[in-house]
């Protein structure tokens, strides 16, 4: 679909721009290298000074964990390549679908199909309204702002700047809250309730929290309003931290030391949901289901149950477009 599509001449042309985080170009140990060359390298990633940061990225951590974060990445690897990729593909497609006048377009933070290639399709199009929604339903400094970053640091070398709205969140967005609610809904429905439902979101350093990052704040709210749409009592569910990296404290309770406890105090049982992750990725699929469990299990629990991400769901398709909507809906319609 081009820009001109079914808008009269001279009408504002609006393009819409999904983003999620990246993944490597294969399972390999080199295209994991440059992946995670240029994620840890952003400094709302990484906020360490330069000259430390980078012999220490380049010279001890690239080397070390390229093979190993290779092997990880094959393990989930899909016919139709890196699960985040082939799943946001078909999300967009399905986003598509629900704004037929509008083209969706979709790019990721780091490695391809990057913001600045996808930005400059769409620049060539005809672009002049940009609607940007990061695929992340929290705020946090290290995902959409550094979205953010990208997408701006890529239009400041445009002579003609689009006239652009950025959907910072939506954690609290009913529909979304909704569609989270109900695959829980369905899923206690079809086999039955654990006895102690996690929802585990993506961890951050508690420093950025201190430094005023809304990111744990609305992990709660979400997470609170999740619980009561899905009718869970206060007992049922907890709030955990997953992905944490490096020696300095994250956002606590973390998942894996949870699992720990929970199976110490005889609850064999366990359903897990990553209500921050718009599509599976590594961390759901490997992190989660494979290898919590596995801390589970050797704790002396029985039966960890992951819940999937929304992915490219009619439902996940319906939340997108109505969230677009009621941003942009004067420049969608």
């Amino acid at each position: 679909m081009r820009f001109h599509g079914n808008h009269r001449p001279g009408a504002a042309r609006t393009g819409v721009l999904l983003v999620n985080l990246g993944t490597p170009d294969a399972p390999t140990p080199p295209a994991v290298r440059r992946y995670l060359a240029e994620f840890l390298h952003d400094y709302r990633v990484v906020d360490m000074t330069r000259w430390l940061w980078c012999p220490i990225l380049h010279f001890v951590i690239l080397p070390l964990r390229g093979r190993k974060v290779a092997r990880t990445y094959a393990s989930i690897w899909g016919p139709d390549g890196s699960p985040l990729l082939a799943l946001s593909r078909k999300l967009t497609q399905a986003t598509q679908g629900e704004l037929p006048d509008v083209p969706v377009r979709l790019a990721m933070r780091y490695g391809n199909p990057s913001i600045r290639a996808v930005l400059r399709e769409m620049h060539d199009q005809g672009l002049e309204r940009l609607v940007v929604l990061p695929l992340y339903p929290q705020y946090a400094a290290s995902t959409s702002a550094s979205v953010f970053d990208g997408v701006v640091r890529e239009l400041s070398s445009w002579r003609r700047v689009p006239a652009l709205r950025f959907i910072d969140d939506y954690h609290r967005d009913p529909d979304w809250v909704e569609a989270v609610a109900a695959s829980i809904r369905r899923h206690r429905a079809d086999h039955g309730a654990a006895k102690k439902l996690l929802m585990s979101f993506h961890g951050i350093p508690q420093r950025f929290v201190r430094e005023g990052d809304p990111y744990a704040a609305q992990c709660e709210a979400g997470a609170r309003l999740i619980a009561t749409a899905a009718g869970l009592a206060e007992d049922e569910w907890m709030l955990t931290f997953q992905s944490r990296f490096g020696r300095e404290p994250w956002l606590q309770p973390y998942t894996d030391k949870t699992l720990e406890k929970l199976a110490a105090e005889g609850i064999d049982s366990v359903d897990v949901i990553c209500p921050g992750f718009a599509v599976d990725c590594i961390e759901t699929l490997e992190e989660i289901e494979v290898e919590n469990a596995e801390v589970f299990h050797a704790a002396g629990g029985k039966t960890l149950r992951y819940i999937p991400a929304l992915n490219d769901s009619p439902a996940h398709a319906q939340v997108m477009s109505a969230l677009l909507r009621r941003h942009a809906g004067d420049w969608l319609d």
